[in-house]
């Protein structure tokens, strides 16, 4: 397919644990938004002895959720895909509800240093105060009774950005990197297009059966559909070089015409997913600029003047 076909099809089935797999459970937090989908999902994996996958914001109706569906049970882990604040500031509630290990492949960090006079616009969403137990690193496991989770490092959507991957069973917990209903935000400083196409190669080298993202509905056909998220970024790319080839010289002007049939309220999110690309593109040696990349930078293909 030349395009992801999203799945806008969901109920999140809020303060239910919803079973999506042998031994794995969802719960959606009922905090929906232009980002958010329908919510941001917490996964329970194991019998008796579990772990907690993204407990999420700091919600006080989804922590009643989570120990209503926990109760009877022991958690020994609580881990973390990455620090945003729809996904992480939860797990110091849980653990110290619970005991359990916090599990992650570190704080948050921007994935490049700000240049000179730039502010991190993510600073509010990300979860700053976050510190794991145990830093993972890409390739280590954690094992708990029945069950075995291989942490992915993931870098694209956010630097720290992991996925879990349920070994021998071809299930990987996608969180952000993937989902079904749209392409993630790639944004810089948090996040980094070079990264983030690296990391679907990576994917896609895995072959995993099923991927349950941080937001909606599984991915069902997971190589078909990460391949099609590749097409649909290099069309974006393309789709810049075009208008600096047509002679758009700042990301705004791009952002009418790539963006024109997308709603206007994430036009602030595209406009810095079109800055990723130029990033990616001025790395690439494809254009340039006079300064550092910035969203009112002035950009022109290579070798013009």
């Amino acid at each position: 397919m030349a395009n992801p076909d999203f799945n806008l099809a969901f109920e999140p089935s809020y303060g239910q644990a919803v079973p999506v797999a042998p031994g794995v459970q969802r719960l959606t937090v009922n905090n929906p938004s232009a980002f958010t989908f329908h919510g941001t999902n917490s996964y329970i994996v194991g019998d008796r002895s579990v772990a907690v996958i993204d407990p999420g914001p700091d919600d006080e109706a989804h922590l009643a959720a989570l120990m209503a569906a926990l109760k009877g049970r022991e958690v020994t882990h609580i881990l973390v895909s990455h620090t945003h604040r729809d996904h992480s500031p939860l797990s110091r509630r849980l653990k110290q509800a619970t005991g359990a290990i916090v599990v992650a492949e570190g704080p948050h960090r921007a994935a490049r240093p700000l240049h000179a006079g730039e502010t991190n616009p993510f600073t509010e969403s990300s979860d700053m105060a976050f510190r794991p137990d145990i830093a993972l690193a890409d390739g280590e496991a954690i094992e708990g009774d029945g069950w075995r989770l291989t942490g992915i490092h993931t870098p694209g959507h956010a630097a720290n950005h992991m996925a879990f991957a349920l070994e021998d069973t071809g299930i990987l917990f996608s969180a952000d990197h993937v989902m079904a209903w749209a392409t993630s935000v790639v944004a810089p400083p948090d996040g980094s297009m070079a990264d983030y196409m690296a990391s679907l190669d990576k994917l896609i080298a895995r072959r995993d059966r099923l991927l349950l993202p941080g937001h909606g509905g599984p991915v069902r056909k997971p190589i078909s559909f990460i391949r099609a998220l590749k097409t649909h970024r290099r069309m974006r790319e393309r789709a810049v070089l075009g208008r600096i080839s047509a002679g758009d010289t700042n990301i705004p002007d791009m952002v009418k015409v790539i963006y024109r049939d997308t709603d206007p309220r994430l036009h602030g999110a595209a406009a810095l997913s079109v800055l990723a690309h130029i990033e990616d593109l001025i790395e690439r040696g494809e254009i340039e600029t006079d300064g550092p990349p910035a969203l009112l930078g002035s950009y022109r293909m290579a070798g013009r003047k």
